[in-house]
């Protein structure tokens, strides 16, 4: 007869070993998983230790923060020139728009943030009236503030606008007046009427098959030699114009794209529900084809913004144009002018470009919430 053996007590418990806890662990999982992710990990490491130290040493530590003029830039080893970006911080912001008026662009601004915040942020305002906000009584108080010439504020010529202010200015006009114009042409290029579903066609191909160089170039040059003699339209304004028209087709078709990604049946509830051609479209169809094409969309916005760099051909100073033209200032000469002023440029696109595809993966997450419980 056998004798069965029961254990009274637990085992000790011992900790897991070393490599499957802690930062071992993640760098197993996340850095050499495998070993061409180990190779592409010592590649990475590599190429930082060979371009790290020499970035941060021009960038800081041999960097030149202050300084009269380009003399303290152009002593032996000085690294990146601040002292410029300081000294021309103004001008980049703000461009040749008078100092003692730059009050009237930073309320612009406070305005403009003041309406779009509560429509980027979850809450309960209503935000139809902050919509309505921004499409309506904004862009005329914009106007008025940044142009003068009403209520006693001083008049300030679209020519002396420049730098930041001048690339928010194309970049919001053409991003705010894109996306509805955009979803009117898909919209219509999906009509059942032919009429409106040609004329959309040939407007979105029209603009699709030139550059946006060119489309610049038309509205500054050749726009004026085929107006009235004595009618002349703002130089800004054209290119406004221009942008966003130009924006306007390739965002019709990221909307067509989410359109013919809504499943037939979803059409097919809403003539069943008995809802207006309106009615759904505003309320199932388009909410759940923005939402699929918000990459796209997003992807359109930093394109956009990116390209209002051009407006500098047609003589508009942007951000990069008002950069570039400092350049040529004497009193400012150095090796590394040149190379400090293009790296501060582009560092502020990109805290732009960043800040929007962060907020595009926040929005994803957020809108898909209810689809992963």
């Amino acid at each position: 007869m056998s004798e069965s053996f029961v254990r009274t007590n637990h085992a000790p418990e011992r900790m897991p070993p070393n490599a499957h806890i802690g930062v071992v662990r993640w760098m197993r999982e996340n850095l050499f998983s495998s070993w061409f992710n180990a190779c592409l990990t010592i590649f990475s490491i590599v190429l930082l230790f060979l371009t790290l130290p020499p970035l941060l040493d021009w960038a800081i530590f041999s960097a030149v923060f202050s300084g009269e003029d380009g003399a303290a830039c152009r002593v032996d080893g000085a690294g990146a020139c601040w002292a410029f970006v300081e000294a021309k911080f103004g001008q980049f912001l703000f461009g040749r728009y008078p100092a003692e008026e730059r009050w009237r662009v930073l309320l612009t601004l406070f305005l403009g943030v003041a309406g779009l915040a509560p429509l980027l942020i979850p809450s309960e305002f209503p935000k139809k009236w902050f919509v309505a906000y921004l499409l309506v009584p904004f862009p005329l108080l914009a106007f008025v503030f940044l142009s003068g010439g009403l209520f006693g504020l001083a008049t300030v010529e679209t020519s002396d606008w420049g730098g930041l202010m001048v690339t928010l200015v194309v970049a919001v006009t053409g991003i705010a007046a894109s996306l509805p114009l955009g979803v009117l042409l898909a919209l219509g290029r999906q009509s059942d009427m032919p009429v409106v579903r040609i004329l959309c066609v040939v407007f979105i191909e029209f603009w699709r098959g030139v550059p946006l160089i060119t489309v610049l170039f038309m509205s500054s040059v050749m726009l004026p030699l085929f107006l009235p003699e004595g009618m002349s339209f703002d130089k800004l304004l054209r290119a406004l114009i221009g942008v966003a028209l130009f924006s306007s087709a390739y965002m019709a078709e990221v909307v067509r794209g989410g359109l013919a990604a809504v499943p037939a049946g979803q059409y097919e509830a809403a003539k069943a529900l008995g809802l207006t051609y309106w009615q759904s479209m505003g309320r199932i169809v388009l909410p759940q084809a923005l939402k699929t094409v918000i990459p796209g969309i997003v992807n359109n916005f930093i394109g956009l913004f990116k390209d209002t760099t051009l407006v500098l051909i047609i003589g508009l100073f942007d951000l990069l144009g008002i950069v570039q033209s400092n350049f040529t200032d004497p009193t400012w000469s150095s090796p590394q002018t040149a190379t400090t002023g293009y790296v501060f440029a582009a560092f502020v696109f990109w805290i732009f470009c960043f800040g929007m595809s962060r907020y595009s993966v926040y929005m994803e997450r957020r809108l898909d919430a209810g689809e992963q419980r």
